[in-house]
Order: C-alpha cells, then sequence, then structure tokens
C-alpha cells in the first residue's frame, strides 16, 4: 500500500509547506500563507496591503477570483526524493463576519499563526473549494478528480516526518541499519536507510553510490498518528522482529 495521488495532493496542499499563488490576469505569481479546512477547502491568509490582496481585489462586479494554488514537496533529508507538485485551483472569495471568525478556526487548527488574531483588521481570509487537482511527479502529470481529493485525507505523518528522520539517523541509526538488513536481506557495506515514511510505511534507500535502489516496507494498516508510528518502529530496535512486505520501486 502507497499513499494515492488524491491522498498526495491533500498532504502538500494542507498547509505545511510554502505556496505560491497564480491570480488569473493578475502579476504574479505571490507567496502565500495557506491551510485547507477539514474538507479540503484552502484558506488564504492574506495582508490587507500586500500585492496578493490587491490581485484579489474584485472588479468589475466580480465576487470571486480565479486562482491557483502551485505547492512544491521539500524533501526532509538529505537524499530523500520529493513528493512531487500539487497544483489545486477555484474560485477565491473573501470572507466577512462569522464566517471568516470560523474559518480562522479552521486555519489555527492546522497552523496557529499569531497573525490570525488580527483578522479582520491587518489580515483576511479568503477561501476556494478546489475545482481542479493535479499531482506532477517526475516526467508525470496526474489529474485527481476534485471529489477524490476532498474525500482524502492529509497524511497525518508528513508535519513531523523530518524531525522522525532526522532522531532515526541520529539515535538509532545501528539498529535501525541492522533492522533493515535483516527485514531485505542484504548483505552488501553500505548501510541501508529509511528515506521517507508516510502512513502506509517506510521507504528504505540501499545500494551503492551510483547503484541505489528503494524498497517500501509496508506498515500492517495505515496509521492515524504519531504515537501509533512509534509503536510500530519498535521492531526496529529489537533483534527479533517479524519480516514486512517489502516493494522495490
Amino acid at each position: 500500500m502507497r499513499p494515492s495521488p488524491a491522498e498526495i495532493v491533500r498532504t502538500l496542499v494542507a498547509g505545511r509547506l510554502p505556496g505560491l499563488a497564480h491570480v488569473a490576469h493578475r502579476p504574479g505569481p505571490h507567496q502565500v500563507r495557506h491551510v485547507t479546512d477539514p474538507d479540503g477547502r484552502v484558506l488564504l491568509l492574506v495582508p490587507v496591503v500586500s500585492d496578493l490582496a490587491a490581485a484579489l481585489r474584485p472588479v468589475d462586479g466580480e465576487t470571486e477570483i480565479a486562482l491557483v494554488l502551485d505547492v512544491l514537496d521539500l524533501p526532509p533529508a538529505a537524499g530523500a526524493p520529493s513528493l512531487g507538485r500539487a497544483w489545486v485551483s477555484g474560485w477565491a472569495a473573501r470572507l466577512d463576519g462569522d464566517e471568516e471568525r470560523r474559518a480562522a478556526l479552521d486555519f489555527a487548527a492546522v497552523e496557529p499563526a499569531g497573525d490570525l488574531l488580527d483578522v479582520g483588521t491587518r489580515f483576511r481570509l479568503h477561501r476556494f473549494e478546489v475545482v481542479e487537482a493535479r499531482w506532477e511527479h517526475g516526467d508525470s502529470v496526474h489529474r485527481v478528480d476534485p471529489e477524490a481529493y476532498a474525500e482524502a485525507e492529509p497524511d497525518p505523518l508528513h508535519a513531523v516526518e523530518a524531525d522522525l528522520l532526522a532522531d532515526l539517523a541520529d539515535h538509532h541509526s545501528a539498529e535501525v541499519s541492522g533492522y533493515l538488513r535483516r527485514q531485505l536481506g542484504l548483505t552488501d557495506d553500505v548501510a541501508p536507510r529509511v528515506v521517507r515514511i508516510d502512513r502506509y510505511g517506510l521507504l528504505v534507500s540501499h545500494g551503492r553510490p551510483g547503484a541505489r535502489r528503494r524498497v517500501r516496507l509496508a506498515f500492517p494498516r495505515p496509521l492515524d498518528c504519531q504515537a501509533e508510528l512509534t509503536r510500530i518502529l519498535h521492531p526496529m530496535v529489537c533483534r527479533h522482529a517479524a519480516p514486512r512486505h517489502a516493494d522495490q520501486s
């Protein structure tokens, strides 16, 4: 098992990575602070005095502005592959009153930024429902059905993935290397290492420089939180660990 394109797009646009906003028929792009709410709608936190605010200002009777949010994955460690790039688009509208206050709570649940206290004065919230989604990976671009996108969930481990990988490398390197060698039946001298973690499993890199390969070690079931990951990683530092299914990639 591995993340679907819809899950990857939801993960990338969840709000933990920098985003660029491309506003139709306006100069840009613009750096933007964003999150997605529980329904997958995109929330934009926009300073009232900014180029982005000017670009989002309706003209000629407009109430909504066509916008594309562009988010590129940042690999969590040296040598880790990128998840690619997500593009989601829709019609952005500025929120007001109770609707804006509720949206601020949704934003804070993902990213509790202090500037949310100034929503309605120095900052405004804009929101759009995703009507088109694409996932760019390598040389391929996959279109993602908007309903599949809305029903997918962001990976609960993505926000802490870099810290998890650093902890494994800095504090459990020997144990992790031994565990991976046993699981994969490796005999070469180059230590295998975990380069990505998601709710479905581990992506492991092994082999000599210039001939490295990647293998997925699947978890018994998709994980819902970091606490479940802590329990499931215990065998990595235990000599007698049951094998897991490995997929070459």
